[in-house]
């Protein structure tokens, strides 16, 4: 269940709440990552980081503290302390020899399927030239709320370790483990040492969100583990401030919470189950345990369509599946209910006469 001899590729997401101090960015905490993460590279293994913390240190900078709630204000702390934050990982990293590389990311590059290809092999050459790839979320130019799109990074780094087939993703956070009630409101509290699988009493258990500079929480880090288990990746959540934390957990020690994988889907059906849905294809009955049961979707089991999208985007399947959709939602809602034979007849002949193929539908397993 520990025995992470085999994980080669290793993300580590850093929160913010371990990465900062009181007046600011923990310096010594950036280079003692940076140490172990050496010693991770030199055993022959990749290490990809994930790393929050712009906005509290662009705020700093400015020693603004109190206005960072308004979208417009931490976009503007986000570009002042993006830089601040990568210049201390260059600065750490090269210390062990090691280069280190900004990649910023939006949702939307992640829900578009050749933006998220050229990603991956953005990140796979990194990787190929024994580079360090620092994410982050880019939150200065984010069309969505800030914290929404991926909270915190918890849900970024399981998408980065879906995406490059990691082994092993290790949340450092400010708190020990998960714990069947919150250790801060309950003082029986226990923590767990092993998730086998992702309930909803789990998730209900989780809580709510984080604090003033960071926006995830345990409820971010539950969607987190989900993500990364559709991927076959082990999650282990850890206490930051564990003296050697990242080479005790890889070398197998029982530190913090590790989260087992339920399955392992192709890395395309990853995709389609992580990206953001366009709109929903309401399915009657039939339909459903069709798809379900690897067949393909047609429209005479269609009964609604709601939102507005186009043919090759991602659609949800009555909240039970999501499917890249080969109509488009004028199309559907012209061929709802009607026989595949009528589609070529109504579209012309070049349309295809399924909704989705069964190898562009995958069931939601939560």
């Amino acid at each position: 269940m520990r025995n992470f001899d085999k994980a080669k590729r290793i993300v580590i997401k850093i929160g913010t709440n371990v990465l900062t101090k009181d007046d600011g960015l923990d310096s010594g905490f950036v280079r003692r990552v940076a140490r172990q993460v050496s010693r991770l590279v030199e055993t022959g293994r990749q290490v990809v980081v994930v790393s929050s913390g712009a906005i509290g240190m662009g705020a700093r900078q400015l020693e603004s503290p109190r206005d960072v709630k308004g979208m417009k204000m931490r976009q503007a702390f986000a570009a002042i302390g993006q830089p601040l934050l990568m210049q201390e990982y260059r600065k750490s990293f090269l210390r062990y020899g090691l280069t280190v590389a900004q990649v910023l990311l939006t949702a939307e590059v992640l829900n578009n399927r050749k933006t998220y290809l050229n990603l991956r092999n953005s990140i796979e050459a990194l990787l190929g030239l024994g580079v360090v790839p620092v994410l982050n979320e880019n939150d200065s130019v984010s069309t969505e709320e800030i914290g929404t799109a991926f909270g915190d990074n918890d849900k970024l780094s399981a998408l980065v370790a879906s995406k490059i087939d990691a082994g092993l993703l290790i949340i450092l956070s400010d708190i020990d483990a998960f714990y069947d009630k919150n250790p801060r409101k309950f003082a029986d509290a226990k923590p767990i040492p092993a998730v086998f699988e992702i309930t909803g009493e789990i998730v209900k258990s989780a809580g709510g969100k984080g604090s003033q500079y960071a926006t995830g929480g345990m409820k971010t880090k539950m969607e987190a583990a989900k993500i990364a288990s559709n991927a076959g990746c082990r999650i282990v959540l850890a206490n930051g401030r564990i003296r050697n934390v990242i080479g005790r957990i890889v070398a197998g020690e029982e530190i913090g919470t590790v989260f087992m994988p339920r399955r392992k889907l192709s890395n395309r059906a990853r995709w389609i189950l992580n990206s953001a849905a366009c709109g929903t294809i309401r399915i009657d009955k039939g339909a459903m345990g069709a798809v379900a049961n690897r067949k393909s979707l047609l429209p005479s089991g269609v009964t609604k369509v709601e939102g507005t999208f186009e043919a090759g985007d991602v659609v949800l399947l009555n909240d039970r599946a999501k499917a890249v959709t080969n109509l488009s939602s004028s199309q559907l809602r012209e061929l709802a209910g009607k026989h595949s034979s009528e589609i070529r007849r109504i579209l012309g002949p070049k349309h295809r006469d399924v909704v989705a193929i069964p190898e562009d539908i995958v069931m939601i397993d939560y």
